[in-house]
């Protein structure tokens, strides 16, 4: 039973990285999305474009040379696993605290039960 006083620090903590985590992975998606508005005003304002097939090529040609677009993505692809692996490893903390709190409760209830045992037996 004395497990049981750890898990909701623990819980707490792993709720924390995952909140964490989230904040990281939204800011790096506004960064995704402003190099993608950039690359589609660049698209948008090229005066040699005449058509949409040639303004999507255009906007695909900028964000594959964008370095910091292509960092950008690779971070978010990142953050996504460990939002993952973080968000696995919380459900695991509550499953685990779950179980101890049965498990105490289960021990409780057969001291209970051994002790109505012997006092019917004279014990």
């Amino acid at each position: 039973m004395e497990d049981l006083i750890h898990y909701p620090s623990a819980i707490a903590q792993a709720a924390q990285q995952v909140n964490q985590i989230n904040s990281n992975l939204m800011a790096v998606e506004q960064q995704i999305s402003r190099y993608e508005g950039n690359a589609d005003l660049a698209a948008a304002f090229d005066v040699d474009l005449k058509n949409d097939a040639q303004r999507k090529a255009r906007r695909f040609e900028v964000l594959l040379v964008n370095q910091e677009y292509q960092k950008a993505m690779d971070t978010q692809i990142r953050l996504i696993a460990e939002k993952a692996n973080a968000t696995a490893n919380l459900e695991y903390l509550r499953n685990q605290f779950s179980v101890a709190k049965l498990e105490a409760r289960l021990a409780i209830a057969q001291q209970l039960t051994d002790l109505e045992s012997r006092e019917l037996v004279g014990l």
